[in-house]
């Protein structure tokens, strides 16, 4: 695995006004060395896509296909990630002022030593004051 890989990041790929070379970089990178997500990341896919539909910036077919298209990509969902909610992530959020789900995303770059692809700037601020390495 080669990064933590944020909602941010895998929704701009989506949509034409979000994406940049930089965006399409980590794309690459994903492509080529995989990736981790917490173990809301789906979830969260899920949540911005429908959000996307309701509001008429897509459709369902589009929906479908993204959500076909990242299942094909080497993205590997963590196994620990409701393990360390109550714990680490919890402090990671106190000490940020970040929500749970922001924390999540700190918590598995910090506990696997990688860099995090995101485009939140208070979890980017978060991140490198954690000496995590910041992509995006």
């Amino acid at each position: 695995m080669s990064l933590v890989l944020d909602t941010s990041v895998a929704l701009g790929w989506y949509f034409e006004d979000e994406r940049t070379p930089a965006l399409d970089g980590l794309l690459d990178r994903v492509v080529e060395a995989g990736a981790v997500v917490p173990g809301l990341w789906r979830l969260e896919i899920a949540n911005g896509l429908q959000s996307a539909l309701r509001r008429k910036r897509i459709d369902a077919a589009f929906r479908d296909a993204a959500i076909g298209h990242l299942t094909h990509l080497p993205i590997a969902v963590d196994p620990d990630t409701a393990a360390n909610a109550w714990a680490a992530t919890l402090h990671l959020a106190d000490r940020h002022g970040l929500t749970l789900y922001d924390a999540a995303y700190l918590e598995l770059a910090r506990r696997r030593g990688l860099p995090l692809a995101t485009l939140d700037g208070q979890l980017r601020q978060a991140a490198k004051a954690q000496g995590i390495v910041v992509l995006g």
